[in-house]
């Protein structure tokens, strides 16, 4: 007889499947039985939405991806991330520190980076989001601005590149040498912190989310 472990299992390969289909319906029902279940919502990000997020990057690096492909998956991805999350948590009255997110200009691709979002900002830091397609010198604007204590640039494509390994330099160079950088999606963390000119790559969001938990460890008067 099929265990709960058993059940449980083949739901979040059902979740795997329907984000990779794009089928917003059946990937929320399957999250909602997950949820119902009590498999910790970490779980159902790492096991079904990051795992649907590694097949595409794959096909991503082999350029087999569907732009449309990419969009339905997108969105059903954003639907089971209300699931798990109904309301975006607020932003706690005392945050762990602020961190400003983007991805540059070029690359229209942000679901990496909005699952980030909501993972940080249900983890009590208050994050200042830049947008998709953003220029360079916006994010470091609102570095200064909203006096971040660290930035991350997500990255779908590759054209993207230069303008990362710039942003250390320019940080350097505004006397903001202690704001880490974080760099994350599929095509910049197939890539070096060296060749990025970054202080951390993240394989995950879940990654980047333990990196900047230790980086506000170290700098715990930032906010």
């Amino acid at each position: 007889m099929p265990t709960a472990q058993d059940h449980n299992e083949e739901t979040m390969r059902q979740l795997v499947l329907a984000l990779l289909d794009g089928d917003q319906a059946r990937a929320s029902d399957a999250a909602l039985v997950l949820h119902k279940a009590g498999v910790d919502n970490g779980r159902i990000i790492a096991d079904g939405i990051e795992a649907a997020m590694a097949h595409l990057d794959a096909k991503c690096t082999l350029q087999q991806f569907n732009l449309l492909e990419i969009m339905l998956a997108g969105r059903s991805v954003t639907a089971v991330m209300k699931v798990l999350f109904p309301s975006e948590a607020p932003v706690a009255a005392t945050p762990r520190g602020t961190v400003v997110l983007a991805t540059l200009e070029g690359d229209v691709h942000d679901l990496g980076k909005n699952i980030l979002r909501m993972i940080l900002t249900v983890e009590g830091y208050r994050v200042v989001d830049c947008g998709k397609d953003c220029r360079l010198d916006r994010v470091i604007d609102t570095i200064r601005e909203e006096n971040a204590f660290a930035v991350g640039i997500s990255g779908l494509i590759s054209p993207v590149v230069p303008q990362v390994r710039r942003l250390r330099e320019i940080l350097n160079n505004l006397d903001l040498p202690g704001v880490p950088v974080l760099a994350g999606g599929a095509a910049l963390k197939q890539m070096s912190t060296a060749s990025l000119n970054v202080d951390y790559v993240a394989q995950t969001a879940f990654d980047g989310l333990h990196y900047l938990q230790e980086m506000a460890d170290l700098n715990p008067g930032q906010r």
